[in-house]
C-alpha cells in the first residue's frame, strides 16, 4: 500500500540523510518502562469524558434541579488537555505540568515550536511513541500531543516520581540533545562501494 511505501521511504531517508538536531531529537523516545507503567497509567486516569456520560451527568445535574435541591456548583475535573493549539496557550500561561508529544507527527514542524516553547518557558515535557497512542487517551484515531495540567492529590507522588525521570532525560539535557545531528548512515550499497573503492 502507498501509506507503508511512503513510510519506509521516510525512514530510509531520515536514516541515510543529515537530520538537523530539532528534527533528530524525535528519536529520544522515552523507553518504555516509564512510558507504559508510569505515564500512560496516570494518564489513563484523567482521560476526558465520552459523550454518553457527559450527557448522563448534565441530566442527573439537571434532575436535582428540578427536584428543588438548587443548582450546586461543581469543581471542573482534572483531565487530560489536547491538541497543539490549546497545548500552546497552557504553556504559556505555565499552566501545564507536563507535556507529552507524539514522536511521529506529520508534519513535524507542528510540535518542534511546542518543544523549545516548553524549555523556555521551564515546562517539562517528554517524546512518547505513538500518535495513535496518545489518541486512545483522548478518544480520538490520532493526538500530536497531551497535556497534564493537574492531578488528585493521590496521585501527587506518582506525578512527582516521573517528573523526576522525564527531567532529567529531557530538560536537563536540552542543550545537549540540541547539538547532535542523526542519519548519516550509508546503506549497504554504498558501504561496498567505498569498500571496493579502498580496495583498488
Amino acid at each position: 500500500p502507498r501509506s507503508i511505501r511512503l513510510q519506509q521511504q521516510r525512514a530510509i531517508l531520515y536514516k541515510q540523510l543529515k537530520v538537523p538536531p530539532a528534527i533528530n531529537q524525535f528519536t529520544q523516545a522515552l523507553d518504555h518502562q516509564t512510558a507504559c507503567t508510569q505515564l500512560l497509567k496516570l494518564a489513563h486516569k484523567y482521560r476526558p469524558e465520552m459523550k454518553q456520560e457527559k450527557n448522563q451527568r448534565l441530566l442527573a445535574q439537571a434532575e436535582k434541579k428540578a427536584a428543588g435541591k438548587g443548582d450546586v456548583p461543581t469543581n471542573r475535573l482534572p483531565v487530560l488537555r489536547a491538541g497543539v493549539n490549546t497545548i500552546t496557550t497552557l504553556v504559556e500561561n505555565k499552566k501545564a505540568q507536563l507535556v507529552v508529544i507524539a514522536h511521529d507527527v506529520d508534519p513535524i514542524g507542528l510540535v518542534v515550536i511546542l518543544l523549545a516553547l516548553c524549555c523556555k518557558m521551564g515546562v517539562l515535557y517528554c517524546i512518547i511513541k505513538g500518535k495513535a497512542r496518545l489518541g486512545r487517551l483522548v478518544h480520538r484515531k490520532t493526538c500530536t500531543t497531551v497535556t497534564i495540567t493537574q492531578v488528585n492529590s493521590e496521585d501527587k507522588g506518582a506525578l512527582a516520581k516521573l517528573v523526576e525521570a522525564i527531567r532529567t532525560n529531557y530538560n536537563d539535557r536540552y542543550d545537549e540533545i540540541h547539538r547532535h545531528w542523526g542519519g548519516n548512515v550509508l546503506s549497504p550499497k554504498s558501504v561496498a562501494r567505498v569498500a571496493k573503492l579502498k580496495k583498488a
